[in-house]
């Protein structure tokens, strides 16, 4: 999962022993099961919200049409340039 295995984990629960003592160790491991899970419920919470915003964001916007389904113009004809008019 983190890559975290079995001998780490055993190293950390010693230490974690030696450092909080044995009856303050399941009371700290509660608070930590609980801190996990509210972390976990908290971020699955913002991910659906985000999820519905990008939702709602995409059909607002228009869609595009290919150029190839856009209608043709008649082609006019080029303004006259400034040789082409007479100088009076």
């Amino acid at each position: 999962m983190f890559g975290i295995g079995m001998p780490e984990l055993i190293v950390i629960f010693i230490v974690a022993l030696l450092v909080f003592g044995p009856k303050k160790l399941p009371e700290l491991g509660r608070a930590l099961g609980r801190g996990l899970a509210e972390f976990k419920r908290a971020s699955e919470e913002i991910k659906a919200g985000l999820s519905a915003d990008l939702r709602l964001e995409e059909e607002e916007k228009p869609s595009p049409q290919p150029p190839a389904a856009a209608p043709k113009a008649a082609p006019s004809e080029p303004a006259p340039s400034k040789g082409d008019q007479p100088h009076g």
